[in-house]
């Protein structure tokens, strides 16, 4: 197997490792919708499930087909991110970390979907009463992932 596709395996792998154990300790060790302060004002670590998209998009609809619909616009974003993942050339090694960043937090939180029809999310991060949406590693990544995608697009770094 080339050094390019070891990458994807090993960045993605890695996302995957860090997101699902992290969401079984939370499973474990915090009951639902309980929080635990980490730093206070700052940062929970908070129990929720999320049946909709990242950061809690569409979560408040409680159609029978939105799992249905995020598994399957899940299973077209990667296959979308592997194509742009073959083509990008070995000369643009962070583009290809950002979508193997991508990959790996679009399989952790299909993953959850598939087993519990909804997303685990935890991490809390607030300044008063203000909330950014709970989150997860998997989230984490694919935001990374896109950043890294969007500093392409914006500054012309993509291929040609």
């Amino acid at each position: 197997m080339n050094n390019k596709y070891t990458r994807l395996i090993l960045i993605s792998g890695i996302v995957v490792l860090l997101d699902q154990i992290t969401k079984i300790a939370i499973l474990d060790a915090v009951p639902m919708y309980q929080t635990i302060s980490v730093i206070p004002g700052f940062f929970n670590l908070s129990h929720i499930h999320n049946p909709g998209g990242a950061f809690g998009f569409l979560s408040a609809s409680n159609s029978s087909w939105l799992n249905t619909g995020f598994l399957v616009v899940t299973l077209l974003a990667l296959g979308l991110i592997f194509y742009f993942y073959k083509t990008t050339p070995e000369t643009h090694k962070m583009l290809a970390a950002g979508f193997a960043l991508i990959c790996g937090g679009a399989i952790g939180n299909f993953i959850d979907r598939i087993r519990f029809g909804e997303v685990v999310d935890f991490l809390d991060f607030y300044i008063g009463q203000w909330h950014w949406p709970s989150f997860n590693v998997a989230d984490s990544a694919i935001t990374i992932g896109i950043l890294v995608f969007l500093y392409h697009i914006v500054f012309r770094k993509l291929p040609e």
